[in-house]
C-alpha cells in the first residue's frame, strides 16, 4: 500500500518529464528498430515528425469537444494550455501524423513494426508520470491500493485516507508486457508489414476499456466514461482488421512466407 503526497522533482514537471522521458525512450527503440529492419530512407524522418505533431496535437485537443454545449467546453487556447490530455486521442493523432506526412512525401512503406515497440516502452515510462501526478483510480474496497492524505487528495479531488485502484500502475504493466511480447516474441514472427502496430492496438483498446472501471473518470453514459464510448466507436474497427486479416490466412507463417 502506497500512501501520503505523491514525490515531486523540485521545480520540474513531473508529469512533463516523464512524458519527454517516454518521447526520447520511444524514439530510441524506434531508430534501433529501423537500423534492424534496414529502413534507411531519409524520408522516415518526415514520418516521425508527422507522429510528433499529429500525436501532440490530438492529445492536447482531443478532449476539447466533450460536452455537446459548445458553450461549456474551454476555448481553444486554454484546452491547449490547460485541459485534459489523451492518450487516446494522441494516438488517433499519431496514426494520422504518420499518414499524411507519408503522403506528403511519398513514403509508401509500412511503419507499424518501428512504431510498435517504441510505442510501448515510452507508454510505460510516459505512464510513471500519470501514476505520480492524477488521481488513481476508485475506492479498492480493501487495504491494498494507493491511500492519499489530505492535502494530496484535496489537489487531486479524490478521497482521502482510503485506498485507490493504481490504475497507472496496472497500464504500465499491460504495456510492459506488451513491450516484452513484440520484442522478443512478436518481432521474429513472419507476419504481414505493419501488424505488429494493429495487434498492439487492438490489446490496448480492449485493456483500456476494462481497466476504465476502476480508472475514475467521469462516467457520462450507461456507466461508461467518455474514454469508453471513443472505445465503442473505434476499437471495432480495429477489431476487424484484425479479424479480416485473420480470415485471410495473414497470420498463417505459411501465408505470410508465400506472399
Amino acid at each position: 500500500m502506497l500512501s501520503g503526497m505523491y514525490p515531486t522533482l523540485g521545480p520540474l514537471p513531473t508529469h512533463a518529464v516523464f512524458v519527454g522521458l517516454g518521447v526520447l525512450v520511444a524514439a530510441g527503440v524506434f531508430v534501433a528498430e529501423a537500423r534492424r529492419r534496414g529502413h534507411t530512407d531519409e524520408r522516415i524522418v518526415y514520418v516521425v515528425l508527422g507522429a510528433l505533431v499529429g500525436g501532440a496535437v490530438f492529445m492536447r485537443l482531443g478532449t476539447w469537444g466533450q460536452h455537446l454545449d459548445p458553450r461549456e467546453n474551454l476555448s481553444l487556447g486554454a484546452q491547449w494550455l490547460n485541459g485534459n490530455r489523451s492518450i487516446l486521442g494522441g494516438l488517433v493523432g499519431a496514426w494520422l501524423g504518420v499518414h499524411v506526412a507519408k503522403r506528403v512525401v511519398g513514403y509508401r512503406a509500412r511503419t507499424g513494426d518501428l512504431f510498435a515497440p517504441a510505442v510501448a516502452l515510452g507508454m510505460v515510462v510516459g505512464r510513471v508520470g500519470c501514476l505520480l501526478t492524477e488521481r488513481p483510480g476508485t475506492p479498492t474496497g480493501s487495504g491494498y491500493g494507493i491511500t492519499l492524505n489530505e492535502a494530496a487528495a484535496t489537489r487531486l479531488g479524490a478521497a482521502a485516507g482510503v485506498a485507490l485502484h493504481p490504475s497507472f500502475g496496472y497500464e504500465i504493466t499491460f504495456h510492459a508486457a506488451g513491450f516484452a511480447m513484440i520484442w522478443f516474441w512478436l518481432r521474429h514472427r513472419p507476419l504481414p508489414p505493419g501488424e505488429t502496430f494493429v495487434l498492439y492496438v487492438a490489446a490496448y483498446g480492449l485493456f483500456r476499456f476494462a481497466v476504465e472501471f476502476v480508472r475514475g473518470n467521469e462516467v457520462v453514459w450507461e456507466g461508461m466514461t467518455r474514454p469508453q464510448l471513443f472505445l465503442l466507436a473505434t476499437l471495432p474497427l480495429v477489431l476487424a482488421r484484425v479479424c479480416w486479416q485473420a480470415r485471410r490466412g495473414g497470420y498463417r507463417p505459411a501465408s505470410v512466407g508465400s506472399a
